[in-house]
């Protein structure tokens, strides 16, 4: 059973930073789109970055200059860099594994991440 899990959320100040990392167990294709979304209290999860096998990122435009994501294919990981973390930012960030052919996608359980003064 495809598996992604995630670490490194948590508590950071008004402008610090944090790394979210996500593993994804054997079964994730190569060529599958890996991404990070974030749902907001009360809000929906919208998609904040992805990156292609090629490593071709995405942004989301408010985090555009803030955020990176970064992927390891020997590892199978998918990272996030988040720097100038900002109130709005506060939520809970699922890696995701996108659909290709023979595979349907998968979905890690999030972790939160919490911004405060």
């Amino acid at each position: 059973q495809v598996q992604l899990v995630e670490s490194g959320g948590g508590s950071a100040h008004l402008g610090e930073s944090l790394r979210l990392s996500c593993v994804a167990s054997e079964g994730v294709p190569e060529r599958s789109v890996l991404a990070w979304y974030y749902q907001p209290p009360g809000g929906q999860r919208e998609m904040v970055a992805s990156i292609t096998a090629s490593g071709r990122p995405y942004y989301k435009e408010s985090v555009r200059d803030r955020f990176t994501i970064s992927r390891d294919t020997v590892r199978n990981t998918v990272d996030l860099q988040m720097n100038g973390l900002k109130f709005e930012d506060s939520g809970i960030y699922y890696c995701n594994a996108g659909m290709v052919h023979g595979f349907r996608g998968a979905w890690g359980k999030g972790i939160v991440v919490i911004v405060s003064s």
